[in-house]
């Protein structure tokens, strides 16, 4: 119960709505247990003296009841909307703020489908629990202890047959729940595999069609959507079960009210209209518990879905400002001391291993290593994307983790390996980097990096639209557009994580030389060719996450073995000029 007291305090906002809505269901209730009481009275005293005066009062306060149940009802139905809605946007909107507060080790902990599955059907499952079953969740009680007090005025003898039914019926309810509650988290498990599948198709589809896979993802899916649909079928075998078990006893119920009724009728002891009033609050009281049964399976899945959004609003950030964190940068050198770093705590070997590195403000750094030498994870915690698990990391000559966090990132820029551009303009997507950056601004940093020249060739300039995910350029296009977003923070750390990988040597040249022009701003450039970092003023290599050795261009040329190799094959290749 606490994951629903967790997630439901994000319904505060709509509270009043929720007081007014049960007010006005209860109110409700109140018309509905008139209405058989008026009729007893029209059945046993106008029906048999055939008094119209009486028949005519009777059924109108009936008709008048049942209009302002009508009434109530409805206007139940607009203030719990109001609630159920109110409260699901809440939630979405809380999760999703949950979500950006995550640091990258946080995100490691789940999966982007499963973070979809949580923000939508898991949301959408509490919303239809609230909105469905708020209704039979107050009336049952209510029409409950209504009807049983009513019932107990006109036959008390007759409302043993309740207090007999009532554990019979709590021992079913209780020996299905205890079947399909486990089986609703394994539904949205495998909603989530289902989420992952779709979304990894859709992103993949263009290498789908290049390999002529589309059968093979075709049989992937099925695998998937078996396995949902096997979960729903073994949750919804036991859940069935609830409307047939609560309607055998509902007329078992019946049966013998009217047979034990109807010898009260014949000895006097009962009137045919109060055994028919009876008969109305049975109905009714069993009706809304039939009714509170549906609810409490719906919500024995809403408390799996509540426990998989919990795990998401609770889950807390790796990375902490310091308690007096430091909010201005004064340079940009770098100082990594004795570092050392892993991604799992538990994991046996670390990414990173005792890398002691110092770069001068200003300075142009070239890194080059093989692949999987940890050369993003070194630059990663730069700007605190990760905290280094031994040693220390300075930026302007002071440990990363005594900043403030955005003020850190924000003078740190980097330009990661995956191009990342949003739907929307190219304008808005540059003003990621600065949201006061003028036209003039905005075309001086696209110049820098060579992204003019085939934005002078788009329709609508910098209000062409780039499409989901900038479809509707290419992938050097991209690149050049995400370094001109940086450029634009104007930090005093400038990132390249194999930012040019896609754009041709001479383009590549163009950027390298206004980079130079940055005399400020401290470069570190991740690249695979040598001559994108030849005139660094260092260059550093990393083997196996060690750092293996750092010098000049000539100096690495002269005396280092990995370097000439690197120099050597990639010359072969007509790369290095």
């Amino acid at each position: 119960m606490k994951d629903l007291r967790l997630i439901f305090r994000y319904s505060k906002p709509y509270l009043r709505d929720l007081i007014i809505a049960v007010g006005l269901l209860i109110i409700e209730c109140a018309f509905e247990m008139i209405i058989p009481v008026l009729m007893s009275t029209l059945i046993d005293e106008g029906v048999p003296a055939h008094d119209m005066p009486v028949i005519l009062r009777q059924g109108g306060l009936m008709v008048v009841c049942a209009v302002l149940a009508l009434v109530t009802g409805l206007l139940y139905a607009r203030f719990a909307a109001r609630y159920a809605n109110g409260f699901a946007a809440e939630l979405r909107l809380a999760e999703y703020a949950a979500v950006q507060k995550f640091d990258f080790a946080n995100l490691d902990h789940f999966s982007t489908a499963s973070l979809v599955t949580r923000m939508t059907t898991d949301a959408t499952v509490l919303l239809n629990a609230v909105n469905t079953g708020l209704r039979p969740l107050v009336r049952s009680p209510v029409m409950l202890f209504m009807g049983l007090g009513m019932a107990f005025i006109l036959s008390p003898r007759l409302t043993i047959i309740f207090l007999v039914a009532t554990p019979i019926l709590a021992a079913m309810l209780a020996w299905i729940v205890s079947k399909v509650a486990p089986l609703y988290g394994r539904q949205q498990s495998a909603v989530d595999h289902l989420n992952s599948r779709i979304q990894e198709g859709l992103t993949a589809i263009r290498v789908i069609k290049a390999f002529v896979r589309g059968d093979w993802e075709n049989q992937q899916f099925d695998e998937v959507n078996t396995e949902l649909s096997d979960a729903s079928t073994e949750t919804f075998r036991f859940a069935v079960l609830n409307m047939p078990s609560f309607q055998t006893v509902m007329y078992t119920c019946i049966v013998c009210i009217m047979w034990f009724g109807g010898n009260f009728i014949l000895t006097g002891n009962m009137s045919v209209g109060q055994l028919t009033a009876f008969l109305s609050y049975v109905l009714q009281v069993l009706n809304s518990v039939m009714m509170f049964s549906g609810v409490f399976l719906q919500m024995t899945r809403s408390l799996a879905s509540a426990r998989r959004i919990r795990e998401v609003l609770t889950e807390q950030p790796d990375l902490a400002n310091a308690d007096q964190p430091v909010t201005e940068i004064e340079n940009g050198a770098i100082d990594f001391e004795n570092v050392s770093f892993k991604y799992n705590a538990g994991a046996e070997k670390n990414a990173l291993s005792d890398i002691t590195l110092h770069i001068p403000a200003g300075a142009t750094v070239g890194i080059i290593g093989g692949t999987g030498s940890a050369k993003t994870t070194l630059v990663q915690l730069i700007p605190r994307l990760y905290d280094a698990t031994a040693g220390t990391v300075r930026v302007g000559g002071r440990d990363v983790r005594d900043y403030d966090l955005a003020a850190l990132r924000d003078a740190v820029g980097i330009v990661l390996q995956k191009n990342l551009l949003f739907s929307g303009t190219i304008r808005d997507n540059l003003k990621w980097g600065s949201p006061d950056a003028t036209d003039d601004q905005i075309w001086a940093a696209c110049r820098a990096a060579r992204a003019d020249e085939f934005l002078d060739r788009m329709p609508d300039g910098l209000d062409t639209d780039l499409g989901q995910g900038g479809v509707n350029v290419s992938g050097g296009q991209k690149q050049r557009l995400c370094i001109a977003r940086t450029l634009l923070k104007h930090p005093k750390v400038l990132i390249f994580d194999d930012s040019t990988s896609a754009v041709d040597t001479a383009t590549e040249s163009g950027i390298r030389h206004a980079l130079a022009q940055l005399t400020d701003v401290t470069k570190l450039i991740i690249a695979q060719r040598i001559s994108s970092v030849q005139s660094a003023d260092l260059i550093v290599i990393l083997d196996d996450g060690r750092l293996h050795a750092v010098g000049t261009h000539a100096e690495l040329l002269a005396h280092d073995t990995i370097y000439q190799e690197i120099y050597q094959s990639q010359k072969k290749g007509g790369d290095p000029q």
